[in-house]
Parts: structure tokens; C-alpha cells; sequence
């Protein structure tokens, strides 16, 4: 580290009032430890923020000093880019949640997860639109899309954003929503982190007291009939029905097929809606009642264990068919260990509808997103690694062959550019322009691949 950098950190220690911290730390040592940590991620110092404020004087230093620069929300990224080896903005402290006078809107602060909204918004009988599971950070799962078990019903994520305030790379704190900013917003809405540092979302919430929703298990033995019974049932099912599809480990280690239905309309159909899926098989256990939506996204949270190894690729497919079956079965028969699983999500229903130009999300059709997760215990251990990773690869390449071009871009390396501009689709060009406006220098290139021309 030079002089003149570690002068700058020092300065902006003393902006913060000593909330900088410095490898040995306890404080570095706690908001270091996230879910998927890469080994060779050694930040220089962790910035403590409060507000949007603080994050200005860490953008600030980052900027003068050129320092590499990350922002920390959840940290639940499997790449692990909440951290880099320069300057990282801790926004864990800025997670409250503020619902609007007639509980229609939530104004979320950046380091918020799932978790810390549903708290508030589950005692109210209203519902926010995030993704499956509790720990997730909210900035990161809207700003790059959201897929979850209310797409259906209310879209995406990042359709229920209404506005962000937003720290610039030129320090300067806008709020961008339809009226104001609006080029922003439109980028913001699947583009990512990419164009600034966004301290506050402004949420839609719905009226919505409870859910019907839990989850069933089935022998692995009964995966094939019962996949293809569930994807009859989709293909005509009303928006309101979601089926998430999960073939991963049972309690003993070996696979069992899981399916997690949702039903978000009239509670009083929400039994009968769901009621057809355990007669497809011979369920092993069925729990299956009203819930709230916090409950819901509490029900995966054994996945989130730090410290483990992870590689995640996705594959969308146009629909969930006998071949997509027999593959994802067939992969899960070679899985390395019992940290491997498929999990699918629906896009169809209100998310189809919004036009492709609305936001920079890139694909609007009807799709199924089939998520491919390798954990493993050591990611220390690189002959574990290999194995996990080259399973990720190889059921995706399996995949390929039905699969539509391009991958879910929250979930993305910049590895590969061609895959990277498909899943952007035509937005691609809109966006590369506003990046250039936003963030000319790239100070924000931490977060999901954008397309590069």
C-alpha cells in the first residue's frame, strides 16, 4: 500500500468516525466472512457506512486514490463480488425498512435482506416481491432481475422497484425513478450495480395477508412421472399457481425430488390450486398451509452456509419438457456429493407482459430458469473443487442443446462475452451507452458482467 493511499484511508477513518477497518480487525474479519468468499479477495480496508453520506466519502477516496471498489450488501453472490482487494463499502448497517403511510410502498435501505423487509411488512398483511430465500440482499436480487415465487402474479423484482437513490461515481446523490433519471432507472432494472451505489429502494408492496404455499418431498425413484405430471399442471395453471422444482439431497445425502408451490391469489383457492401435486407420486412428507411470505423464505436457508465452496450456471429453457427431465435426472445421478441440486423458476404470467424495452432485463418470453449449484465443504481443497465445477459445466452443456441463448446475468461471470450480450438481448447497446454516461472511468466493476459491445 503507498503512502499516499493508506493517507487517504486515514482521512476517510476519521469521516466515519472510526468505522474504517483494517485486516486483524474483528470488525474486517465479521463483514469479510460472507457466503462465498473467494480466497484470493484480501480487501485493503472495509468502510463502515450509515448513509448515503458515508458512501460518498468512500467513493470518493476509491475514486482519488484509484482503488479498486465493491459494494457489500447481503454478500450472497457465488462469485463472491462483494469483496475486492481495494476499498470495500459495508452497507450491513443500512438495512431498515420504512413502510409508506398506506403501506403501498417500502423505501429499503441498500445492505437490507429479504429477511429484514418481510419482519416489517409480514405483521402489516402486505407483501413485497423478492426471490426464495431470507439472507438474499435486496439491492442485489432487484437490481439484476428477481425471480421468485410471485413472478406470476406481480413479476420480477425489479418490476416492483418504483425509485433508488443512488450515489453517482462523481459523488453526486440522485434518486432515479420514471419521471427523474429515468435512463438510469431503466438501466438500474437489470443492469445491476453497474452505473452507482444504491443506498435506498422504494418497493411495491401488495395486499396480501398470507400465502398458500410449502413444500412436498418424493422419492428420487418417482422424479421422472412426477416432473412430467407437474409440467402438464403448469403449462395450464393460473398466474397466481408457482411450482418450484428442487432435485437435491435428502436428509440421509441421497437426491429426492422437492417441489415448493406457491399459490399468491384467493386464499380461499389456494388448497384446491395446490392440492393436485400430491397425487402425482407418493409424497414423503407434505407442509403445505397459509403462511406468510417470511416463512416461505425462511424454508431454504440451510443453503446458506459460509465458508463453503460454491459454483453456480444457469440455463434457460422454454419450457420444462420430457428431454429437460431426463436430463436434469440423469445429472443429478452423477452428482459429486450432496451439495449439488437443480432448482427451477417460472417466468411467465405478469413478467411476460412487461414490454422487452421496459427495463434492461433481457428476456421477457415464457422460460424456465434452471439454476445448477455445486457446494462443497473445503474450497480450500482443489481436487473437490475441480469435481464440482466440472459437473456445473457439464449439466449445463447437457442443457445447451434445448436450452434459449444467453443465462440469467445475476448469476454470471464475465467469462464468456458472447453469453454475456445474449442475455442482455437488444437492451445491450442502450445499456453500454448509459454505463459510459454513468461511470465512464468503470469505477463500479464489481458487479454483474454488462455486455461490452
Amino acid at each position: 500500500m503507498s503512502r499516499q493511499v493508506d493517507k487517504n484511508l486515514q482521512r476517510l477513518d476519521a469521516q466515519l468516525s472510526g468505522r474504517l477497518s483494517r485486516p486483524g480487525d474483528p470488525r474486517y474479519t465479521s463483514a469479510t466472512d460472507i457466503w462465498a468468499k473467494q480466497l484470493d479477495r484480501i480487501p485493503q480496508a472495509i468502510a463502515h457506512c450509515r448513509s448515503a453520506a458515508d458512501v460518498q466519502a468512500a467513493i470518493r477516496t476509491a475514486r482519488d486514490g484509484d482503488l479498486p471498489l465493491s459494494l457489500l450488501g447481503g454478500g450472497h453472490d457465488w462469485v463472491g463480488r462483494s469483496l475486492c482487494n481495494g476499498l470495500v463499502i459495508d452497507l450491513s448497517a443500512m438495512n431498515g425498512v420504512v413502510t409508506g403511510p398506506d403501506n403501498r410502498l417500502a423505501r429499503v435501505q441498500g445492505g437490507a435482506r429479504a429477511g429484514d423487509v418481510t419482519a416489517v411488512t409480514d405483521p402489516l398483511k402486505v407483501t413485497p416481491v423478492l426471490g426464495q430465500i431470507n439472507a438474499v440482499g435486496v439491492a442485489g436480487l432487484t437490481l439484476g432481475g428477481g425471480y421468485g415465487p410471485l413472478i406470476g402474479s406481480f413479476g420480477l423484482a425489479l418490476d416492483n422497484l418504483l425509485a433508488a437513490e443512488v450515489v453517482l461515481a462523481d459523488g453526486r446523490i440522485v434518486l432515479a425513478n420514471q419521471q427523474d433519471n429515468a435512463d438510469l432507472f431503466w438501466a438500474l432494472r437489470g443492469g445491476g450495480g453497474n452505473f452507482g451505489a444504491v443506498t435506498t429502494l422504494h418497493l411495491r408492496l401488495h395486499d396480501m395477508p398470507s400465502l398458500y404455499a410449502g413444500m412436498l418431498l418424493f422419492p428420487f425413484a418417482e422424479a421422472g412421472s412426477v416432473l412430467g405430471s407437474c409440467a402438464e399442471l403448469a403449462a395450464g395453471a393460473a398466474d397466481e399457481l408457482n411450482i418450484q422444482i428442487c432435485l437435491m439431497a435428502g436428509p440421509d445425502g441421497a437426491p429426492v425430488l422437492c417441489l415448493v408451490p406457491t399459490w399468491s391469489g384467493d386464499p380461499a383457492q389456494g388448497e384446491a390450486a395446490v392440492a393436485p401435486l400430491a397425487t402425482f407420486g407418493s409424497p414423503l412428507n407434505r407442509d403445505i398451509s397459509k403462511r406468510p411470505y417470511g416463512d416461505l423464505l425462511g424454508m431454504f436457508g440451510s443453503f446458506v452456509v459460509n465458508g463453503r465452496g460454491v459454483f453456480i450456471d444457469t440455463s434457460l429453457l422454454p419450457a420444462l419438457d420430457g428431454r429437460a427431465i431426463d436430463i436434469m435426472i440423469a445429472a443429478m445421478k452423477q452428482a459429486p456429493s450432496p451439495g449439488c441440486a437443480l432448482v427451477t423458476h417460472d417466468f411467465r404470467g405478469a413478467a411476460s407482459r412487461v414490454p422487452a424495452d421496459a427495463t434492461a432485463f433481457g428476456l421477457r418470453r415464457d422460460h424456465v430458469l434452471v439454476e445448477i449449484i455445486a457446494i462443497f465443504a473445503d474450497r480450500t481443497n482443489t481436487e473437490e473443487a475441480l469435481r464440482h465445477q466440472q459437473w456445473a459445466a457439464a449439466t449445463r452443456k447437457a442443457l445447451d442443446a434445448i436450452a434459449l441463448p444467453g443465462a440469467y446475468a445475476n448469476m454470471m461471470t464475465g467469462d464468456d462475452a458472447t453469453r454475456v450480450k445474449q442475455s442482455y438481448g437488444p437492451n445491450g447497446p442502450r445499456l453500454i451507452d448509459i454505463k459510459r454516461r454513468y461511470d465512464p472511468d468503470n469505477l463500479f466493476n464489481s458487479a454483474i458482467p454488462l455486455p461490452t459491445g
